[in-house]
């Protein structure tokens, strides 16, 4: 009589270890979302560092994380900790990211060179670091369910808190500079201790919050035997087709990223509120910017589970990024001179595919992993949630890059944007065509720029197939394999 096969096991994540890992991905997106949406205006601002330093200093870390997220990703795959593959980085790594997130938004009073030595130890300190955290920690969801269906779900809900975390810094950033100034009368100390206090904050909460994970949360997946090198695990990286769009369709897409870093940005150099003082002006404007964001942004990684019960996640993306696309120009069209409140409706249209892109990538690199898997008998997790952290990455410093270069192009001046004069902002120029040219320069921020970065993302994704009954056999053979070889082991 043949042995009665194994089904492989669904719904195997207690809700405690849900909650455990979700609770983790808040505090993740409390501590990037602060270094991802604010450095690039605390360095020029508020900081006083020059453009083309900080320009440089992005992308010399982007040229150094090619180098150093993909390690990670071999060395997490190649080691065979007993705490686990990835729960053991998450036990060592918190404390010392908490560290480096209070330093990087510290502002020493030391000579311009010494700065310029402080800024670049202390982010290139603190990529290394979040790096070490945060491919292990996307790379749980892998080892924590052996269902496609329960995985996604658990990438879908941890992006949404994730999103959720990323909230709360926005919300300290416009709000402290209400009770701050009534203690403070320089509007720049404002900004120093507004950041600085976020800072503590976020990094305090954020890594307890990643730090109580591990402890939760198991490892159950077993991982086919990987290559006991790197070269041959990086080939299969790069010859893994869809896991290739994923990533490309993420560094397209970079000018999503202009939404949150540039909202400040947008607030000091294109839009205010008349009558009351640049302090308020400014955490008012961002304040609208983030609400119409946050709504598009959320209700759509909100409505994703649902949705992919009837849409493929390329349908969703293109469906999506045509959406917000057709909006950001609307945005362009309409212009800075327009109120928000009016805006309201294209910004939230915006915000939609930023959700959306943030919940379904991370499923993309999960079913081409799969796909690896399926295809060579080999599966590089590390390695492959290594590309999509870099991606994230290389994206966002593009994003803030793109920030950083409007400050020359729109003819801003050093003594403009450098300036220590309190509440620095629009205003102080003084030619109307001048600063006509800097407010729509800005404008594009939050406009046409993203609008084109997300119409452009479309095109991988059209050569993204595993969809429809090619990912249905992919996903039905690989769990009979699994069945197999749980059933032999056991034996």
């Amino acid at each position: 009589m043949a042995t009665k096969e194994k089904k492989p096991k669904t719904g195997v994540i207690p809700l405690g270890e849900q909650l455990s890992y979700y609770a983790g991905s808040l505090g993740s997106g409390l501590i990037y979302s602060i270094m991802s949406s604010y450095i690039l205006d605390f360095y020029i601002n508020v900081a006083k560092l020059h453009w083309v330093f900080v320009l440089l200093l992005m992308l010399l870390a982007r040229i150094w994380d090619a180098v150093n997220d993909p390690l990670m990703g071999v060395l997490m795959d190649r080691l065979n900790p007993k705490r686990g593959k990835m729960r053991t980085w998450l036990f060592a790594m918190p404390g010392i990211i908490m560290v480096f997130t209070i330093l990087i938004f510290f502002a020493p009073n030391l000579a311009p060179a010494m700065k310029m030595v402080y800024a670049a130890i202390t982010y290139v300190g603190w990529g290394m670091t979040f790096t070490a955290m945060d491919i292990p920690f996307w790379s749980l969801p892998l080892a924590m369910t052996p269902d496609e269906k329960e995985r996604g779900t658990t990438f879908s809900l941890g992006r949404t808190a994730n999103g959720v975390g990323a909230a709360i810094p926005m919300a300290l950033v416009m709000l402290l500079p209400l009770y701050l100034e009534k203690s403070i009368s320089d509007d720049h100390q404002v900004d120093v201790m507004k950041y600085l206090i976020t800072a503590i904050i976020c990094a305090t909460a954020g890594g307890a919050l990643i730090f109580q994970t591990p402890f939760h949360v198991r490892e159950r997946v077993p991982l086919p035997q990987n290559d006991t090198g790197g070269k041959g695990a990086l080939r299969r990286v790069l010859d893994c087709k869809p896991l290739m769009m994923t990533a490309l369709m993420g560094i397209l897409s970079g000018g999503r990223y202009m939404y949150q870093a540039g909202a400040a940005h947008v607030a000091r150099w294109a839009i205010s509120v008349e009558g009351v003082s640049v302090q308020k002006s400014m955490s008012s404007v961002q304040m609208s910017l983030s609400i119409a964001m946050a709504a598009g942004m959320f209700g759509a990684m909100i409505a994703v589970p649902f949705l992919t019960k009837r849409f493929s996640y390329k349908q969703l993306l293109i469906g999506s990024c045509l959406v917000g696309g057709a909006a950001g120009i609307a945005i362009y069209g309409v212009g800075y001179t327009i109120s928000i409140p009016t805006l309201f409706p294209l910004l939230l249209l915006s915000a939609i595919p930023l959700g959306v892109i943030n919940v379904v990538a991370f499923a993309m690199v999960g079913d081409s992993l799969d796909y690896m898997e399926w295809g060579t008998g080999f599966r590089a997790n590390g390695l492959g949630l290594a590309c999509q952290s870099f991606v994230i990455k290389l994206a966002n410093a593009l994003a803030t890059s793109a920030i950083t270069v409007i400050y020359p192009i729109v003819g801003l001046k050093m003594e403009d944007s450098q300036s220590t004069r309190a509440g620095t902002n629009f205003t102080i120029l003084t030619d109307p065509a001048r600063q006509a040219a800097v407010r729509r320069g800005f404008f594009s921020i939050i406009s046409i720029i993203p609008a084109l970065s997300l119409l452009a993302s479309i095109i991988p994704v059209l050569f993204y197939d595993l969809t429809g009954k090619k990912k249905e056999k992919i996903e039905s053979e690989l769990a009979e394999r699994r069945a197999r070889e749980a059933q032999a082991n056991e034996a």
